[in-house]
């Protein structure tokens, strides 16, 4: 067990798989996307101690990371000492669970903002383009295109454990950490940013104005999950956007011999993008800031 710790702590210096010329795509390494992650969790803990947050939420949250820090430590030395396909599927449940976890802490650090003058500015664009003509073809066939872009809307939860349940099937499971690292890269950078843009969705800022005419019951079932799930720190940029983005993206690098999958998660990401702007759930900024994420992140995956 001592000589499979300090090999794991060995390689996991980024680059030490080379250097050492031994490959560990499955095990025993953090992986790149672990990284993003754990980063993340340390990114928390100082933003906690410089925002105005209660000590009691400030001090959870630095106990929470700390504790979840070393049971990855544990987790990365029981996949390098025993090998197993338990190990490797529990890092990668891990890694989509510690991404959820993110977005709760963030909204754990939301802070009062009275002031609507971010808000303002965003929904002339809205304006322009819903009163333009885009909400009445959206609606011309009635509920049937509301009802689809609220679904699409409802499968952003789904997509990134899809993407890495074709990878398993397709026996490309050494390609998660390619997929979860461009995921992971866009996702947390949008709640990097929510507590530095303090701001509410447009059905709540502007009640009542530029609302679907269509009250279906999966607008209800989106608005639902809000209501209980949401939190209240910040719209900008989309994380559903960019999540949605940057699950295809990370679909057509890791898996790009079955094109169907990148492609139809391309699909979904567009309805994604239209479906925040339409319902009312983001403005159309937040919608191209997230697209413009998920881009920087499909960048930023280093090509071998």
């Amino acid at each position: 067990m001592n000589q499979a710790i300090q090999e794991a702590v060995v390689l996991a210096r980024p680059g030490a798989a080379a250097e050492t010329g031994r490959d560990y795509p499955l095990r025993g390494i953090v992986r790149r996307s672990e990284w993003v992650i754990l980063s993340f969790l340390v990114y928390a803990v100082v933003l906690g101690a410089l925002l105005p947050v209660a000590m009691s939420m400030r001090d959870f949250v630095t106990f929470l990371n700390i504790s979840i820090l070393a049971g990855y430590i544990v987790l990365v030395v029981l996949d390098q000492s025993k090998p197993a396909l338990a190990f490797g599927a529990a890092r990668d449940l891990a890694s989509l669970a510690l991404i959820v976890l993110a977005y709760r802490e963030m909204g754990w650090f939301a802070q009062p903002h009275l002031d609507h003058s971010l808000e303002a500015s965003w929904v002339v664009w809205d304006r322009v383009v819903l009163r333009g003509g885009a909400r009445a073809v959206i609606e011309s066939v009635g509920p049937v295109i509301p009802s689809i872009l609220e679904i699409s809307y409802a499968l952003v939860y789904a997509l990134a454990p899809f993407v890495i349940v074709m990878l398993y099937i397709y026996r490309r499971r050494e390609k998660v950490d390619q997929f979860l690292f461009v995921f992971a890269v866009a996702v947390l950078l949008c709640y990097a940013q929510f507590p530095f843009w303090p701001s509410e969705p447009p059905r709540v800022v502007f009640l009542g104005q530029d609302l679907p005419s269509y009250e279906t019951v999966f607008r209800r079932f989106n608005l639902w999950m809000l209501s209980n799930y949401g939190i209240h720190t910040s719209v900008f940029p989309s994380a559903h956007v960019a999540g949605a983005f940057a699950a295809a993206f990370g679909a057509m690098q890791a898996l790009p011999e079955r094109r169907w999958v990148s492609r139809f998660l391309l699909v979904i990401a567009s309805l994604i993008a239209i479906a925040t702007v339409y319902g009312r759930y983001h403005y159309l900024s937040d919608a191209a800031a997230g697209l413009l994420v998920a881009l920087v992140a499909f960048r930023a995956l280093p090509r071998r």
